[in-house]
């Protein structure tokens, strides 16, 4: 793998010993990285301070865990290698519940902890909301895994993951590419913006692609418990593949009605679907066959030395949301470095310098290669996709 994983096994033995690193019960703050980061200061007395915010309870609980391990993760290597132009590096994590008002709270908590950057946050209605607020503070942002196209609104914020509109597109180019399917059915979350744009820009891109799409049925987070109407309407519609721009919670409850339904068309999904094996009480072999676009797998070669301290660090697999917000960390670094900034620099300094100084930049991570980004703030790298196979994730051509 890179270089920078070579003392993972040690990052990851530090992460073990943290008060807040692992477990899904702690639903507050995780300051563990600052007070590690201040126990090691400089000189000067001054360290970094990046603030995260994201869901660690409710139902999207698994995707903040993920992104605030992530973090730790290589912020604590960063900081056994020596930090960032001298300087430690202090974390702060802040529950928000995927809610948009929780963020804006979680955000003012960080202003007080004097957060000079932001790794966040984790969902796109609270990064909307999120957004607003940094751009006004001219507060550097950069998401690991906000993918609705507001989620980045301001010149200020940039994000680690494709944009819905990418997934859509990138999605519907595959298949169509690889003859996957001719005739599709979608379904998805009208209540949610990363699932509607998805959707929207997938039904765009179909036509170039070669694809037909037959059904298109819609939930919402109100009623996402039946989805006998829409998978009859799928069925009937002769779709051979069914598209799930959704969330793996949603997709697990698909899955067992459609094959209680005996429907057994390609399903294939998007980033969201990380985790569909993971559901307490999942059959996997539901998931045989299941596809999806994502940046990251734990079964990939050039991942295991990430996968395996993470497993240590924190007794799970990490999610594609870890290795988002592990990438995110080391674009934060390099624009750092290039940038030449240094933790006594107002933060509206710091916003300014790493503006362009993330533009400047390329990195080799997890989630891609020669990754850099537009000045709109954009990701720019090559999708991948995966296929579950005997539980694993195997990835494909």
């Amino acid at each position: 793998m890179k270089k920078r994983v070579v003392s993972l096994g040690l990052a990851a033995m530090m992460a073990m010993s943290m008060t807040a690193c692992g477990g899904s019960g702690n639903a507050g703050t995780s300051e563990s990285a600052a007070e590690d980061a201040q126990g090691a200061e400089g000189a000067d007395g001054e360290v970094f301070k990046i603030g995260g915010i994201g869901p660690i309870t409710g139902a999207a609980g698994a995707y903040g865990e993920a992104v605030k391990n992530g973090t730790e993760l290589a912020i604590n290597e960063i900081n056994e290698a020596g930090g960032i132009n001298g300087y430690q590096v202090a974390f702060n994590f802040q529950d928000d519940e995927n809610d948009p008002e929780k963020a804006i709270n979680a955000y003012n908590t960080l202003k007080d902890w004097n957060m000079q950057m932001l790794l966040g946050t984790v969902t796109s209605k609270p990064c909307i909301a999120v957004v607003a607020e940094t751009t006004a503070d001219n507060l550097f942002q950069l998401t690991p895994s906000g993918s609705a196209v507001e989620s980045i609104s301001g010149d200020n914020a940039f994000r680690v993951c494709y944009s819905d509109p990418d997934q859509g597109r990138a999605s519907a180019q595959y298949i169509g590419e690889h003859k996957l399917a001719t005739k599709i059915a979608i379904i998805y979350d009208s209540s949610s913006e990363y699932s509607d744009g998805i959707r929207e820009s997938f039904v765009a891109e179909a036509p170039n692609q070669g694809l037909e799409v037959v059904a298109s049925e819609a939930f919402t987070s109100d009623n996402n418990t039946d989805f006998s109407v829409q998978l009859d309407k799928a069925k009937e519609s002769g779709a051979d593949l069914v598209f799930l721009p959704i969330y793996y919670q949603e997709a697990s409850v698909i899955l067992k009605q459609a094959n209680d339904k005996d429907f057994h068309p390609q399903f294939f999904g998007c980033d969201g679907m990380d985790g569909i094996l993971s559901v307490d009480g999942f059959d996997e072999s539901l998931a045989e066959g299941l596809m999806l676009l994502t940046p990251f797998s734990v079964d990939e070669e050039s991942s295991q030395d990430f996968v395996t301290a993470y497993r240590d660090a924190y007794g799970i697999d990490p999610l594609q949301f870890a290795a988002d917000a592990y990438d995110g960390v080391y674009a934060i670094k390099a624009a750092a470095e290039k940038a030449e900034i240094t933790p006594d620099m107002s933060t509206s300094d710091i916003c300014d310098a790493l503006k362009t100084a993330m533009t400047e930049i390329q990195i080799d991570g997890l989630t891609g290669t020669e990754m850099h980004w537009t000045a709109e703030g954009e990701p720019q790298k090559a999708p991948k996709a995966v296929e579950i196979k005997d539980g694993k994730y195997e990835m494909m051509q």
